[in-house]
């Protein structure tokens, strides 16, 4: 029997919501495979989110429903993750008086050793760590996972679950739920491997501070390899944005959009390429294992420029995640099935071409059905003749008659 295990990338925000729609079409379309009951779950900065909610036994259509639904017992609130973080604000500030003192004091005692610059330099240390508060994101997941058949605790799950984190002091990655690192609450090393630097301050856990767990590697997933996972589905949330491969854009250069598209393509093109040169690695190091990559296409303008914090955007982009991956499994049909029964599991075909399915549901729970369901099966059964015809072709000698 196959070990099954799901590794889940950073992203923030908007990898989070990726993840889901991605992780429900999976669940979905794979036969025999139960996202809610997988052997072995990493996670690491956004992706801990997603992993840690699969560990629990929450299927992805569930969770879902708790990311766009805002009607549920226990809906997902992202104004969790934009509080301020006034403790941190205020530590900070009460520090001033102290350290302008010190400051002005070693310029004092010697100012012609010390320039008035270098020594105020140390007022930087007010600089708060963070801009927001990360606590509600444990608080949130404390309630949620402390309701029946749900825990908090790493040693009481069915599954395997690590959840990476960065040692802020050390500069080591740090699996937490793993050998000695397992009685912290599941909910604080969820808040701790998504501490992104600059956006939350650093989670302190047993006398060390921790931050996102992406700044060591995108996706580890030689966490769950190490573990003996036969078969690991990988889902990477954030590809570089081709824009002349993409008709909107292609007449149109980044660089118009300012720095926040400037950087967020180049952090998008850093955490890429290093994710890149590790799964070229786990092919070597674990090549008895399959490693299945799922992640946007690099001319995926809607995921490039999607609004993470609005709520309609962010059911548009799950759906978006959901029906981009049944897609990609679909053209990938031929590549995946062979690779997926050796592990006892299946591409349901009959699943891939309902183009009914949809994530999105109105206020009675019922899905919706998309607009483009007569256009999208025309379309694969035009894919499906011409592979059949490819297949064909071998067979007739050239220049015979057709």
């Amino acid at each position: 029997m196959s070990k099954i295990g799901i590794a889940l990338a950073g992203g923030g925000p908007l990898g989070g919501i990726y993840e889901v729609g991605a992780c429900a079409a999976l669940d979905e379309a794979i036969d025999g495979l139960d996202l809610a009951r997988a052997d072995v779950y990493v996670g690491v900065s956004a992706g801990s989110f997603v992993a840690a909610a699969l560990a629990n036994g929450i299927a992805p259509a569930e969770l879902a429903r708790m990311l766009l639904r805002t009607d549920l017992a226990q809906p997902f609130d992202p104004g969790l993750l934009l509080r301020p973080a006034l403790r941190e604000y205020l530590a900070r500030a009460l520090s001033i008086p102290r350290l302008a003192s010190g400051a002005l004091l070693q310029y004092l005692s010697d100012p012609w050793r010390h320039g008035l610059l270098e020594s105020f330099q140390r007022l930087s240390r007010a600089i708060p760590t963070g801009m927001f508060d990360g606590r509600g994101v444990d608080t949130m997941l404390r309630r949620i996972f402390n309701t029946a058949g749900r825990t908090n605790d790493f040693r009481e799950l069915r599954s395997r679950l690590f959840l990476v984190a960065t040692d802020l002091d050390s500069g080591q990655a740090v699996a937490f739920g793993g050998p000695g690192h397992d009685t912290v609450p599941i909910s604080t090393a969820v808040q701790a491997s998504a501490a992104l630097p600059g956006l939350f301050p650093p989670v302190e856990i047993d006398g060390r501070h921790y931050v996102d767990g992406a700044l060591i590697k995108t996706l580890h997933a030689s966490v769950a390899l190490r573990a003996g996972v036969d078969c690991l589905l990988c889902v990477n949330p954030l590809v570089p944005f081709d824009a002349t491969r993409d008709a909107r854009t292609q007449d149109q250069r980044l660089s118009d959009g300012g720095l926040p598209v400037v950087l967020s393509q180049t952090f998008r093109a850093i955490i890429h390429s290093r994710m890149r040169v590790g799964m070229d690695r786990y092919q070597h190091e674990f090549k008895n294992a399959d490693v299945l990559l799922f992640e946007p296409a690099q001319d995926d303008a809607d995921m490039f420029f999607a609004n993470v914090f609005s709520y309609g955007e962010r059911s548009r982009l799950c759906e978006h995640a959901y029906q981009r991956t049944r897609a990609d499994l679909y053209r990938r049909r031929h590549e995946l099935m062979p690779v997926l029964r050796r592990h006892g599991l299946e591409l349901n075909l009959a699943v891939l071409k309902d183009h009914r399915r949809t994530l999105i549901e109105d206020a009675q729970g019922q899905r919706l059905v998309p607009v483009n369901v007569t256009t999208d099966a025309l379309g694969d059964t035009l894919d499906d003749l011409q592979h059949w015809l490819g297949g064909l072709a071998p067979l007739t000698r050239p220049g015979a008659p057709a």
